[in-house]
């Protein structure tokens, strides 16, 4: 496979995976050529004209390899990729491309554009899309601004620097653990919270988290309160949404929330609306993620060299 192939089979897995479903997707895509096609000149040549094709904005290429056409036989691939782990890339030889789950570059510039995929998961949760977008457009604000004076191409500039291919996938590959958990989860259908945790810690990376003290973990709630309505509105979508959103799910009926990580505001808000919140795990929930989309990859004969966190066996 080529690293073109690489990155469109990541848009089709997430694009399948996706919690709003691959109709709502397409939706969002014409809207995207819509409002293109109503820019003046001066401002479609400001456009990402990737954004008419990929949904997710913190997925990308971020260094094509000087001959794009290459196979790519071996792929260093982590969580977290620095240029620490450019270096060792370099130092490994033989590396033909360099993955990272977390965003850089144009993609980490555009984090904050993914954000709206939670606002479309949680009206198919129930509440209300005006109230969702309401609640998520000052964070989505907030997130943009705090992006903006980050030094965005630092990793990406080192890349170009070592010859190196780079590709990031973020949301695509949080779509396909998402996906994975709310399947498993409906299939199990746990009473107790309990029972969820146990379903979670029986799954492989979850297991070898737990060995280094980053396990599942129960935030809020008790193992023996009931869950009610589970869902994971804080798997995917970018990064931690408001705050404000845990009164407006539990008059939606939601009793448990799944997430990779959560603040201590958030932490605080979802007590008072009594929703009961399982932490996953932010490098091993992304480690579910990644090495669905990576087994793939190894089902074409690539090699995977794992790192930065990835938990990959």
């Amino acid at each position: 496979m080529t690293i073109r192939q690489i990155y469109n089979l990541a848009l089709k897995m997430g694009i399948e995976a996706d919690l709003r479903g691959k109709a709502d997707v397409k939706k969002y895509l014409a809207h995207q050529k819509e409002k293109y096609q109503k820019l003046p000149p001066d401002k479609k040549k400001e456009f990402d004209k990737e954004r008419l094709t990929n949904p997710y904005s913190d997925t990308r290429i971020l260094n094509e390899p000087k001959n794009p056409q290459k196979p790519i036989k071996r792929i260093l691939a982590g969580i977290d990729i620095d240029v620490a782990e450019l270096l060792l890339a370099k130092e490994l030889g033989k590396i033909d491309l360099v993955f990272s789950h977390h965003p850089h570059g144009q993609a980490l510039a555009g984090l904050d554009d993914v954000m709206q995929l939670q606002t479309e998961v949680l009206a198919k949760y129930g509440i209300p899309i005006n109230v969702a977008e309401g609640l998520l457009k000052p964070i989505i604000s907030e997130v943009a601004r705090l992006l903006s004076p980050a030094n965005h191409n630092r990793v990406v500039n080192a890349a170009k620097l070592l010859n190196l291919g780079f590709i990031c996938v973020h949301t695509a590959c949080d779509n396909l653990v998402a996906n994975f958990l709310d399947q498993k989860i409906k299939k199990s259908q746990p009473e107790y919270v309990g029972d969820l945790l146990k379903i979670l810690k029986g799954i492989p990376e979850y297991k070898e988290a737990i060995k280094i003290g980053a396990g599942p973990q129960l935030f809020v709630g008790d193992e023996d309160n009931r869950c009610g309505r589970i869902v994971l509105t804080e798997i995917t979508g970018g990064t931690e949404g408001s705050a404000k959103i845990y009164e407006k799910m539990a008059q939606a009926g939601i009793g448990t929330i799944i997430g990779m990580h959560m603040s201590e505001e958030h932490k605080k808000e979802a007590e008072a609306a009594h929703i009961n919140v399982v932490v996953a795990g932010h490098m091993s929930s992304d480690s579910v993620g990644v090495n669905l989309f990576l087994n793939q990859l190894e089902k074409q004969g690539i090699k995977i060299v794992p790192c930065g966190g990835l938990i990959h066996k």
